[in-house]
């Protein structure tokens, strides 16, 4: 029994302290690569927003969603970004995160033939590659929520893209607490992914933004 109690204890030691040094790995790698002032942001020739829920699942309007499309259409109108790629889960035809984004950014303003869309976007991995390997994309601003753009930009690097990140909007703590402890599991699964050189779901032709 005391075997098994000191190998349990093990077990969690060795898994806190790979949250722990995946975690700091990854804002230390961001930490000059995301930017929530579109005055202090490069410009890029395209955007890619991160997909989200359109809404929750008691019908109001999920804030990741709502923060991340403002924060594409500052940098637009702004010339930070010349087209936007949204990146998305389409898994079914009941759920389509790609066109939700487009619908509502062409209502703020941001002209259809501006607007890509990659339905194949089911992990970060999957979008930030498509990015790269589908939409011929080197370079690239990330939207998203900083906590997201950290690992994101770190799975670009990764990947031999030179990306940074703006910074959407974030939520309250309380609102978003069930993601952000997700978000630990999450950045020890990108070092996993990068270890056993895992790659997208989808890969498939080419749609290269010119």
């Amino acid at each position: 029994m005391r075997k098994k109690i000191k190998a349990l204890i093990l077990l969690i030691v060795i898994t806190l302290l790979v949250i722990v040094i995946s975690n700091y790995s990854i804002e230390s790698y961001a930490s000059d690569k995301t930017f929530s002032e579109v005055s202090e942001i490069q410009k890029n020739k395209v955007g890619l927003v991160l997909g989200t829920s359109k809404l929750l699942q008691n019908g109001h309007v999920n804030l990741y969603f709502t923060y991340r499309v403002e924060a594409t259409v500052a940098l637009y109108k702004e010339g930070k970004i010349e087209f936007v790629l949204v990146s998305g889960d389409n898994s079914t035809k009941a759920y389509d995160e790609p066109t939700d984004f487009k619908e509502e950014l062409i209502k703020r303003g941001i002209p259809e033939d501006r607007i890509f869309l990659d339905y194949a976007g089911f992990r970060t991995l999957d979008s930030v590659i498509r990015a790269k390997e589908i939409f011929g994309q080197d370079n690239i601003t990330i939207i998203s929520q900083e906590f997201h753009n950290e690992r994101a930009v770190y799975l670009a690097g990764k990947n031999d893209i030179n990306a940074v990140g703006f910074n959407a909007q974030d939520v309250s703590r309380r609102y978003g607490l069930k993601v952000q402890l997700r978000e630990y599991l999450a950045r020890t699964k990108v070092f996993l992914d990068i270890l056993f050189g895992v790659e997208p779901k989808f890969l498939g032709e080419k749609i290269e933004i010119k």
